[in-house]
């Protein structure tokens, strides 16, 4: 089942009593190659991506973003600034609450066990660059910031008490948005 995370489309679809799993499931994935359009995948392909990576980095943004697109575009380019940044302050890591999140979902667990040291390949925390996969099946809001990124300088983002992600290019910034009374705290 895992390895159709993230192809299986959300959108509205007509059933049938007694249809087979198998056609369901068919209807899903030819829905996404619909709306994955030829001319993103060339996007995808002339930045030297793959679909596998552009889904994970969609599916994460689907789980971060409080659906706003200009919101998806910046958290898609905090997730690749610090994949391509090895060497800045994450190193590398993206550290995505959502992928252990995922983690623990595939365990049989819920948000009260969530602990960074959690041993998975969808730990963001402990393995740097892409989880093993998608973590969900992204909307096209989602795959399309995957493939059009904001550019921008910011590095993390923090979701504060006006129900919106506040974003920033270090860490020391970061940290001051934690400390303060503006920061929505979830725990």
């Amino acid at each position: 089942p895992k390895r159709l995370e993230g192809y299986l489309f959300p959108d509205t679809y007509e059933f049938y009593m007694g249809e087979e799993p198998v056609s369901v499931l068919n209807k899903m994935i030819l829905r996404f190659d619909e709306i994955f359009t030829d001319e993103m995948r060339q996007e995808v392909q002339n930045d030297g991506r793959t679909i596998q990576d552009v889904v994970t980095v969609a599916s994460m943004i689907e789980k971060e973003s409080i659906n706003d697109d200009a919101e998806r575009k910046n958290i898609a380019s905090v997730l690749y600034n610090r994949m391509n940044n090895s060497n800045g302050e994450t190193a590398g890591f993206l550290q995505v609450d959502a992928t252990i999140d995922y983690a623990l979902k595939l365990q049989g667990k819920d948000h009260s066990s969530f602990t960074t040291s959690l041993d998975s390949p969808y730990n963001t925390y402990l393995h740097k660059g892409l989880p093993a996969g998608p973590i969900c099946s992204p909307s096209l809001s989602s795959i399309k910031a995957a493939i059009y990124p904001n550019q921008t300088d910011y590095y993390f983002y923090a979701l504060g008490k006006d129900g919106v992600h506040h974003f920033f290019k270090t860490y020391a910034e970061h940290l001051n948005f934690i400390n303060s009374s503006d920061y929505q705290s979830i725990g």
